[in-house]
């Protein structure tokens, strides 16, 4: 054996020498409180692992990490009094390829790194998990767990979430309390110390007034516009393989199956040899999960109805009409796109999943929304969005826009996908539309006045007879479109029972002369063909109404009835706006009004409004608007005070200056008084030392939040200008025995040491100010 060889060894058994006979911390020896800490770590997996199935399919290793974690917890319990130098070392590494594998998850999915952030948490509190000797690695362990549930909340689409919530909040308040035990050096091996210090129904207000709290500052918490931070969800690359010319729009249920011409690739993402053409014309029925307006073509002579099904969950700052399509060319039962072959293809670079998309200039206000859509079921290859879409985030390569501003994916839209889009939307302002000329160009009238020359006269004569009986005349397009949009919804009912259309029977003259009426979609379709009789450019809009606004998570619920038709009309140098004729449906569509700061407070009252019976909504949205109508009226008054020279100033001066007084002097009453209510309903020792840090805070001696009983009060006698610090030793002893080891003290003693103590008053000033220092 070499010298240098010898020295080695000498110098490793010096070192596991030094490093054996290195002083242990002192470890945490509370079995309840490690057991809690583990399943408030379970907790925070189990929601990860339930909010990440709405998104994406769970790794494997995050089911594993529950009893990984559970045999590290129980190795850190039998090993908390060794050094356990090897396994440290073993941490050290597994650590390392940990980050590893993070940063190659990271190069590969580069969009919504939340899960793969959650994941990495997960591999380390498993390692770290082997090692928990001390409180403070436990905190840490605390602390991921924290974590965790929060990521969840944020990937969490439905209220699954919402248990798991409510179980990690029960499991930490008992935590919190152990924790605090412990560092007070009480130790509790049972649930005895749990349940004296946080009975079941101080457990259960806690929790009440918790969550009730937590509700109303979500309801009130400002939806700014606009996201800091721009990296928003997307799901992983999809490779798709075959060309892609943004022309073939596939909706599953109205398709031929079973071509032969169809490629492997396309075979395989569900688009070869589909035409999307099947009952394109003539009677037919519905499918009963499909909107059968997502197509080229729109057979407008189907009978049937859709059997409800939730289609895809939307975040969204505001609330729309998640466009999907439009229709140029009205064929007599139907539409069709006139334009499909000009789709124009965008790609993307390779580095972002986000596509710059081609936008037309318009005058107006307008406001950026951000939208986030995650599929729950199969759609077709369209992709809704707000109108006008400026950027997506979309998983392919490649997408499409059509010239009617239709978003295309080369692949149909499958269950789990999420995508995000950050439209332009116009602000509807009716009087600048109202003002907006009326020469449109050649090429706008050419296709969106287009209407058939054998029923163009007729229609026309109907629509100047429903605009003939406003009580003014109505002179501009905007006004126009709005009254025949009212018209036929007073006019027209909905026919559930309606018949076929014979061969060459035009559905617009049908709904007016001879049904009365039709199906929902029917209404637009004639409100789109009686606009072009009369002159105004108009096209038929397809996609989903907003669906149903879960306030607790911040969706909105999306079903396939919710998809249906609109109106669009054009307005030159403005774009584009939507009138709804549908019976039941608002006249204006849902759209982007110029403040939603506090949108999720006003979705919620609505929700509320829609559970509560109709004499309470109503008595409660009279109250609201009684006090907004007397705040508005005192400010008024007010500010009509301040306006009426020197006098009006000094007096509007002298009057808040009053009512600034008798408001101080209401909340220093009302809070003397709840302060005294507080205290009597304590328990007589609690009380009694709570009044001694009211009193001593009063004399300039405040307690600390951060500080334990007994640290205040070994503080206090560390104080040159306070002389009775044994009283306050004495109570403070006392409280600590009675609060965690549940023992009686003599109340009659120490409310005599508390009396004695207020008739010495100690040197305030002298004391404060050592205090600061």
């Amino acid at each position: 054996m070499t010298s240098s060889s010898k020295k080695t060894r000498v110098l490793f058994r010096k070192f596991q020498n030094r490093l054996a006979a290195a002083p242990l911390q002192k470890p945490e020896d509370s079995v309840l409180l490690r057991i809690l800490v583990q399943l408030l770590v379970t907790v925070g997996i189990c929601a990860i692992v339930v909010a990440a199935a709405d998104i994406s399919e769970t790794p494997v290793v995050n089911l594993l990490a529950i009893p990984l974690s559970g045999l590290g917890a129980a190795w850190s319990w039998y090993r908390r009094r060794h050094h356990n130098i090897a396994v440290k070392f073993c941490i050290a590494i597994g650590m390392l390829v940990a980050m590893a594998i993070f940063f190659v998850r990271l190069l590969d999915e580069p969009g919504d790194t939340r899960l793969i952030l959650a994941g990495l948490l997960i591999q380390l509190q498993v390692l770290h998990s082997f090692d928990l000797p001390r409180r403070k690695d436990l905190g840490y362990s605390i602390m991921i767990g924290l974590i965790l549930i929060g990521v969840a909340g944020t990937v969490s689409q439905t209220l699954v979430f919402g248990p798991l919530l409510l179980l990690f909040f029960a499991i930490a308040l008992p935590v919190l309390v152990l924790d605090y035990r412990s560092r007070l050096g009480l130790l509790v091996q049972s649930w005895k110390g749990v349940v004296t210090d946080l009975a079941p129904r101080r457990l259960g207000w806690v929790m009440l007034i918790t969550l009730g709290l937590g509700l109303i500052i979500f309801a009130f918490l400002p939806r700014l516009p606009g996201y800091q931070i721009r990296t928003f969800p997307v799901s992983s690359n999809i490779e798709f393989e075959g060309s892609f010319d943004g022309r073939t729009i596939v909706n599953p249920g109205y398709v031929r199956r079973g071509a032969d011409n169809a490629t492997a690739a396309d075979q395989e993402t569900g688009l070869g040899g589909l035409t999307g053409q099947a009952n394109n014309q003539g009677p037919g029925q519905l499918d009963k999960t499909f909107y059968y307006g997502f197509n080229q073509r729109m057979n407008q002579n189907l009978r049937g109805s859709l059997t409800p099904k939730v289609v895809m969950r939307v975040r969204s700052q505001a609330e729309g009409f998640w466009r999907v399509l439009a229709f140029d060319r009205y064929t007599g039962q139907g539409w069709e796109i006139s334009r499909n072959e000009d789709s124009q293809v965008v790609k993307r670079s390779f580095l972002s999943y986000e596509f710059f998309l081609p936008r037309t200039p318009r005058l107006g206000r307008k406001r950026e929304i951000i939208q986030t859509y995650t599929m729950v079921s199969d759609l077709p290859n369209l992709i809704p969005a707000l109108y006008e879409a400026k950027s997506i985030y979309f998983p392919t390569q490649e997408i499409a826009i059509g010239l009617e501003g239709a978003l295309r994916s080369p692949v149909g839209l499958t269950e789990d996908l999420t995508y995000t889009v950050v439209s332009q939307v116009s602000l509807r302002d009716r009087t600048a539309l109202g003002k907006a000329p009326t020469d449109y160009a050649q090429t706008v009238r050419d296709l969106y006045l287009q209407i058939p020359p054998e029923i163009e006269e007729r229609v026309r004569q109907q629509a100047e007879e429903l605009l003939a009986k406003s009580a003014k005349p109505i002179v501009n397009p905007y006004e126009k479109a709005l009254f025949l949009a009212q018209a036929l919804k007073q006019n027209y009912a909905i026919q559930p029972e309606l018949p076929f259309l014979e061969e060459g029977e035009d559905l617009v003259e049908a709904f007016l002369f001879k049904h009365q009426g039709g199906y929902p979609d029917h209404f637009s379709t004639v409100l789109t063909v009686m606009l072009r009789s009369i002159g105004i450019p108009a096209r038929l809009e397809v996609g989903f109404g907003p669906g149903q606004f879960n306030p607790f998570t911040g969706f909105y619920v999306v079903r396939n009835t919710d998809a249906y038709a609109m109106t669009e009309v054009y307005f030159p140098k403005y774009g584009w706006f939507a009138f709804d004729p549908i019976p039941g449906h608002e006249v204006l569509p849902p759209s982007v009004s110029e403040s939603q700061t506090f949108g999720v407070l006003r979705q919620f009252w609505n929700w509320l409004a829609g559970w509560a019976p109709s004499p309470v909504a109503g008595f409660l949205d009279g109250f609201f608007r009684w006090l907004t109508a007397f705040l508005s009226r005192l400010a008024a008054w007010t500010s009509h005070l301040f306006s009426r020279g020197w006098v009006g100033a000094i007096l509007g001066a002298a009057y808040l200056t009053g009512l600034g007084f008798l408001g101080w002097l209401g909340w220093t009453s009302l809070s003397a008084w709840r302060h005294q209510r507080w205290l009597s309903q304590l328990p007589p020792m609690e009380g009694l030392y709570q009044r001694m840090l009211g009193w001593l805070s009063q004399q300039g001696f405040p307690k600390s939040t951060t500080q334990t009983p007994l640290e205040f009060a070994q503080q206090l006698y560390t104080q040159p200008g306070f002389r009775h610090s044994q009283v306050v030793h004495e109570i403070c002893h006392a409280y600590v025995r009675w609060r965690y080891g549940g023992e009686e003290q003599n109340l009659g003693y120490l409310r005599e040491r508390l009396r004695s103590l207020k008739r010495r008053q100690p040197k305030a000033k002298q004391g404060k100010n050592k205090l600061k220092k």
